[in-house]
Formats: C-alpha cells, structure tokens, sequence
C-alpha cells in the first residue's frame, strides 16, 4: 500500500461532495440534524494513482417478512459498506460491456484464450474460465466514516453504555448451518443486534435498533469478513470476472470509530481471530482461486461532514449559540438520514428509499436500484451475450482453433448459467461450486450461526 489512509478517505469524500445537495442529509424543519455513514472503494495502480470506483451512503436494511415481496427490485441491505460493494460489482459490469464494444479499461482486461480454456479445464468444482479480470497491478481499498455494525464495533458500543452490566443470554438455538429461520420466530437467541453486547465474535443480524422490525441480514462486520473468502464479486458477476484479484487490501476507519482488538477479533486470522480455522491463500486445493485473503485496517484523522460525531458537534454549538443569544430556545438534535445514496465511477448515481429509487413506490419494478440483484443480473446477462457475439467472430487455425473451441463452450456455459430460469437457479450454477464451497467452509469454520436470508430467489428477468 503507497497510498495513505488520509488520502483514500479524502478521494471518497471529494467525490461524495459533489453529489448534489437532494442526496445529502439535511437539517430538518424541527432542528434535526441528519447524519448517514459513507463508504467507498478506491482502487490504486502500480503508477500510485488512486481512482474512487464506487461510493455509497444508507443505514437501514429490508425487514424479513418483505423479503418474498422483493423480486429482485428492492434492496435487502442498503447500509453504506453494503451498498458501495454492489455498486462496485455494477461498476465492473459496465467496464467489461465498454471492452466489448471496443474499448479499454484502465481497470481490468480481457483474459487470454490460454488462460479461459485452462480455467474451464479445471477439476471439478474448480471451473475458473471468466472472459474477465481485474488488472493484478491494482489494489482495492475500502474507507468507512463508522465502524463497521457488528462485531467490529462492540467495543464501541459498550463504551458508550451507561451500564455496560452482561445481558443474561437466551437459550441456544441449534440447527444446520443451512436452515432458514421461520419468519415468526424471534430471531434473536442466534442472531442479536446490539443486544447482548458482551457476546463477543459472534455473527449478528441487522437492525441495530431492538424496537426494529426483525431481519436476517448479517451485520457489516460478518459481510466484510466474509468477503475476505469470497471476492468482492457476487455471484452473476463471478461468472465473467475472475475474482482473484478482486480482494480488498485495506479498509480505513476513522480513528475515533477504531478499536484494534474488535477490528483483529472481527476480521483478522490471528490466534484471536475468529477467521484463523479458514485456510489462507494458497492453501486451498478445493476451492480454486477462492480462498482467505485478510484485509488490513488502518486510520484516518480525517472526519465526514457528515458523520455522526459531526452532526453532534454541529448541534451542540448550535445549542450553544441559541442558549447565548438568549430568548426562547430551540434544542437542536441528531438523526439518521432515511436516505441511500449510491454512485459509480460509471456515471451512475441515485438516490433510494426503502431499498427502492427515491420517487417510486417500495416493490414497484420501475423502482429497482441499478445495484438490485434484479438489474445487476441483466447487466450481466446482457454483457454474457456480448462476449458470445464477440467469441463468434473470432477464429483461429490448429492448436489456436481448438482453444478458441474450447472458449466457445466456456462462453456458452457461462451463458446458460446468466439466462438461467430463475435468479436461484444461476446461483445454483455448476461454475458457481468453488464459491459455495468457500463460503460454507468460512460458515461453518468461522462465522457460526450465519443463518441464510432466504425468500428472494424465484424471480425471473
């Protein structure tokens, strides 16, 4: 890493200020003053030039009784780390069409035709014959104006108690790791919000808030952590992009949001990391190019204008200044922005609520986010025909003619896994078994009590 922590939090949030002022919080008509977390990714070449790739800002997540209503149109987690990694996976979408339409990207390349038929050549449960790849010269960086939710930020949340007395925990509840938890049971003796806090590296669920409809999406901590296993990359977009590469290096923090023992406990494979049982890379002849690569964490100095100790900031002097000026006094408080916010270095960049573009109605189709399993699907179907249109015209003669066969048939897979009846069934992809198989391994070693968020995956395109 050349880049410093400082420099990666201002690129993210130089280009957060450009946003227009609509898609920032805002001071509210009683005093209020809104905060949100940021996130972005940063990528950084050998030249030392950083390039913020995707940005994103939310706090909030779908309840688990309106997953089945989603159809692949409405975000199930939209907070800001979340959100700036599917817009990331957008992101690399659109730069793999600009090659097809002969173009180049600073950011990844095509692979050669040695390197598909090789990767779709092996063993089983290894397939890895992407047309795609993120440039190996580049490194991916994450910066977050809060910690992490989750384990990464107990240490945080039980400094900030008034009472920071252990909860009594509930009775365990036991099961297979792929059980789905029934939608009218109480989710909380296997995945706690902030409740129990003094149960440390253990997997939580989102909402934070107790009084918030319950969910099973995991906390920010759990996700990133599973990242470390899995790429960057989700599923539609692994079939095209070889995830090898496509790992984060470092994520930065605030120094005041950093507690370096929740931070190794939370992510780290050291003897008190709860990652250490998942095998490091190189180390895995199972999984393929899948394997644990850790992030490091570093940290800034540098605050958001609009993080939550900002915002507090803000309105104590307000406070202040009115209590000076005499006369009746207005007491000005904090709160979280309801707003999500996502951009790409695509051009792309929205505004939702409730998981759903800002304007439409929550489940409306018209109102899908272009980081929606729905359209992040589409994109990538659309961008697997292109490279079967392009495979098509290619040729070749002896040895060069039978890879180029061989590539035809990889394209032609990959193909028929993204046009797939059901956005289920291209998750159940065959080329996709190395990526279960790293993350049931990270689940079951790791991230016990990881209880799926099902309900979502029987739309069709």
């Amino acid at each position: 890493m050349t880049a410093t922590p400082d420099e990666i939090a201002a690129l993210v949030q130089r280009h957060y200020d450009t946003l227009p002022a609509k898609r920032k919080p805002a001071v509210r008509s009683n005093g209020l003053r809104e905060w949100v977390p940021l996130a972005g990714l940063v990528a950084e070449g050998n030249d030392g030039k950083l390039h913020c790739v995707s940005l994103a800002t939310g706090m909030k997540c779908l309840p688990a009784s309106k997953i089945p209503q989603a159809f692949g149109s409405v975000l199930h987690d939209w907070h800001a780390e979340v959100l700036a990694i599917r817009a990331f996976n957008h992101f690399v979408l659109d730069e793999c069409k600009v090659m097809l339409q002969q173009h180049s990207s600073e950011f990844l390349r095509r692979r050669t035709s040695d390197e598909m038929a090789a990767g779709a050549r092996g063993a089983e449960g290894q397939w890895n014959g992407q047309p795609f790849a993120w440039r190996e010269d580049f490194r991916l960086y994450m910066y977050c104006s809060e910690a992490p939710c989750g384990d990464a930020s107990m240490e945080l949340i039980m400094a900030a108690q008034e009472d920071a007395t252990p909860w009594d925990m509930p009775p365990a509840v036991s099961g297979p790791e792929t059980a789905t938890v029934t939608r009218e049971v109480s989710l909380e003796p296997t995945l706690p919000g902030r409740a129990y806090f003094s149960q440390l590296g253990v997997v939580r669920r989102k909402p934070a808030r107790p009084d918030a409809p319950p969910t099973l999406s995991k906390s920010c901590s759990d996700k990133l952590a599973l990242k470390q296993c899995v790429s960057l990359l989700c599923s539609s977009v692994a079939l095209l992009v070889d995830p090898c590469h496509v790992y984060l290096d470092t994520v930065v923090l605030p120094a005041s949001r950093y507690s370096e023992s929740a931070c190794l406990r939370a992510f780290s494979g050291s003897s008190t990391g709860r990652m250490r049982s998942v095998r490091p890379k190189g180390k895995d002849e199972e999984s393929g190019c899948y394997a644990f690569r850790p992030f490091a964490v570093k940290t800034t100095t540098s605050e958001f204008v609009f993080s939550q100790r900002t915002a507090a900031l803000s309105a104590s002097e307000a406070n202040k200044s009115v209590g000076e000026g005499g006369g009746q006094k207005t007491v000005s408080g904090i709160a979280p922005s309801n707003l999500a916010v996502a951009w790409t270095r695509s051009g792309l960049q929205e505004t939702s609520l409730g998981g759903t573009l800002q304007g439409r109605k929550q489940f409306d189709p018209r109102g899908a986010s272009f980081a929606s399993r729905r359209k992040i699907w589409a994109l990538a179907a659309e961008v697997a025909n292109l490279v079967e249109q392009v495979e098509r015209e290619r040729g070749g003669e002896g040895d060069e003619a039978q890879i180029e066969e061989a590539n035809h048939t990889a394209v032609a897979e990959i193909q028929g896994s993204l046009n797939a009846r059901t956005y289920g069934d291209m998750k159940d992809s065959a080329l996709l078994e190395s990526r279960r198989r790293a993350k049931r391994e990270a689940r079951s070693e790791a991230l016990r009590g990881w209880a799926r968020n099902t309900g979502d995956e029987s739309f069709v395109l």
